[in-house]
């Protein structure tokens, strides 16, 4: 019973990205070591890069939006002028 219980806590350890560490309180899983800190660095500077781009994408679509509906309800008010008669 208690090796079945170890073996679950391990996986869910695993499972939700805890690190596991053995008797001395020395990480063995994930392994880290100086190429995977590069990476996270280099992916971290181009989540950055990306998230500000979007927000520029953001802004520029809500300008857009806000041009094709306003035109649209000028529009809409200009045809509705037409139809009524002039007196």
């Amino acid at each position: 019973m208690a090796v079945g219980g170890w073996i679950f806590t391990t996986w869910l350890r695993v499972k939700h990205g805890y690190p596991l560490e053995n008797s001395w309180g020395k990480a063995i899983y994930p392994k880290t070591s100086d190429e995977a800190m590069e990476r996270i660095k280099l992916v971290s500077q181009e989540n950055a890069q990306l998230r500000a781009e979007l927000g520029s994408v953001k802004d520029r679509l809500a300008v857009v939006e806000r041009i094709v509906t306003d035109e649209g309800h000028r529009l809409s008010h200009e045809i509705e002028a037409l139809r009524r008669p002039s007196n």
